[in-house]
Parts: C-alpha cells; sequence; structure tokens
C-alpha cells in the first residue's frame, strides 16, 4: 500500500511496547490467501509501513535527504490468524543502535488481543543519501526519535 499512514501513541520515546506508536489496518481481500487468512507477506508490508511512516513522522526534511534505510534482516513470529474484515493495531518501536544498524520491533494484534497476531524484529541500516554507504547512527537520528539506542 502506498502513501501516507498516520501514527498515533508515543512518536517520541518509542522505546518499548507500552510506549509505541500506533497505526491501524484493516484485512482487504487482496490481503488474503488461500488459507482465507491475511498473507504472511502482508505482515511484513504492514511493519514496513509502519517503520516508514515512523521515519517520515520524526525526521525533519533534511534528515529525509540525508538518509535512506534499508533493511538488512526480518525476523517475524506469526501466532495468530486476521481475517478478511479485522482490524489489527500495530505498534513500532525502537530497540539497540549498533553502528549503522538499528532494531525495529513491530506487534500486530487485534484491538484487546491478549497475544500478538505476528510479531517482527527488523535490523535496519542507516545509509548516506548521497555516498549510499552505512552511516553509524549517532544523536542526529537518536534525538528525533527521542530514544537513546541502547
Amino acid at each position: 500500500m502506498k502513501g501516507e499512514f498516520i501514527l498515533t501513541g508515543n512518536l517520541t520515546g518509542a522505546d518499548a511496547f507500552e510506549r509505541a506508536a500506533m497505526m491501524t489496518r484493516t484485512a482487504r481481500p487482496e490481503d488474503i490467501d488461500e488459507l482465507g487468512h491475511v498473507n504472511n507477506a502482508v505482515y511484513l508490508v504492514w511493519a514496513q509501513d509502519a517503520a516508514t511512516a515512523h521515519w517520515r513522522a520524526v525526521a525533519s526534511a533534511a534528515l529525509r535527504n540525508a538518509f535512506v534505510w534499508v533493511a538488512l534482516r526480518h525476523e517475524i513470529d506469526y501466532r495468530d490468524q486476521v481475517l478478511e474484515g479485522e482490524t489489527v493495531e500495530i505498534r513500532t518501536w525502537l530497540g539497540a543502535a549498533s553502528g549503522p544498524r538499528f532494531a525495529r520491533h513491530v506487534d500486530i494484534r487485534k484491538p484487546g488481543a491478549r497475544r500478538a497476531s505476528a510479531e517482527v524484529v527488523t535490523q535496519w541500516c542507516l545509509i548516506d543519501a548521497k555516498t549510499r554507504k552505512p552511516r553509524r547512527v549517532g544523536r542526529e537520528i537518536l534525538d528525533p526519535f527521542g530514544v537513546s539506542g541502547a
């Protein structure tokens, strides 16, 4: 899904599930696989949508022009199915930064559910937009997110 996504919750200081930024999605017919539930790949699209929306919400135009993010690794655990027409809450928060890498967590669950339908951890790499080389995640990135990166 292309376009802008609206996040609620904590745009800054999102460093745990309880302080996460959040958006919602409703499973559309095109999201459903032959088993009758949201296709596994759609969960990754939703996770990337949340990550992208969070970056765009906190980063200045100068930062967005200076840096880009690439996904190095996704880990995803599927726990519960989401059916067509069901709405999910997608929470995202930041984990540890190490050199150019920054961990991002995403929890996708139905409103009020005790457990996630899917949990995603992505290792993102910060890239200098001009040189296309990795750049260390420093204060210029951590401060707008309001996190320590530890």
